[in-house]
């Protein structure tokens, strides 16, 4: 099977060249646009999210000997969250050489956090089953690169942090409105303020209503540590 020019790109970018480059293309196949003779990625994603899963464990495992179990869990579940796997998915530019249907494709759909996250899940099982755990959990390990060693740092939220905070000093948690939401349905921003007990505010807006609460979780924190 000859590769288009998008995909040999995409290889380039993934550090690694497919034997069988049916599993590159049925990585990149979303539900939308598949058929009886082209499946989509959704079984993919599923192998995908287990290899991940078990990789970023053992690195998180082996990052940290000292660590206990309640400290390695969270630093996990931000390594392998939706959001942090469309991160690396744009990163390596796996939205632009997505299969999507013309519906799905003129709603945004290259650039939407799920789909993004489930594509670069089937990626990661295609390289699995093209060539094997080892080198799966190696490209993993590239991809995600700083963000393991980091993962310590961003895995207490801002919103918990926030909350932690004001527990601490005897308030009630910190409560979030939505203030607006403008854009077309498959790219809206929203505008998020954070409260305090006390009458603090801050406001934030971003793509996702739950990254513009953790946004503005952030800078009221950063307000009242000052």
């Amino acid at each position: 099977m000859k590769l288009s020019a998008d995909l040999r790109a995409l290889q380039d970018r993934l550090g690694y060249e497919f034997k069988n480059p049916e599993y590159l293309l049925r990585a990149l196949t979303h539900a939308s646009i598949s058929s009886g003779t082209r499946p989509s990625n959704e079984r993919l994603e599923f192998v995908g999210d287990r290899v991940l899963g078990l990789t970023i464990a053992e690195a998180l495992f082996r990052a940290d000997r000292t660590a206990a179990e309640g400290q390695l869990a969270p630093r996990f579940n931000a390594l392998v969250r939706k959001e942090t796997c469309a991160d690396v998915a744009r990163a390596t530019g796996v939205g632009e050489a997505l299969k999507l249907g013309r519906s799905e494709m003129m709603s945004g759909g290259r650039r939407k956090e799920a789909l993004l996250g489930d594509a670069m899940e089937a990626v990661i099982a295609a390289i699995y089953l093209d060539a094997g755990f080892e080198v799966a959990r190696d490209t993993i390990l590239r991809l995600w690169g700083d963000r393991i060693a980091l993962a310590a740092t961003h895995a207490r939220d801002a919103k918990t942090a926030l909350q932690e905070w004001a527990q601490a000093r005897g308030q009630q948690p910190p409560r979030y409105t939505e203030l607006d939401r403008s854009g077309p349905d498959h790219e809206p921003v929203f505008i998020v303020e954070a409260h305090l007990d006390t009458g603090e505010t801050e406001r934030a807006s971003a793509r996702t209503k739950r990254a513009a609460e953790q946004a503005a979780a952030k800078a009221l924190l950063a307000r009242m540590e000052k």
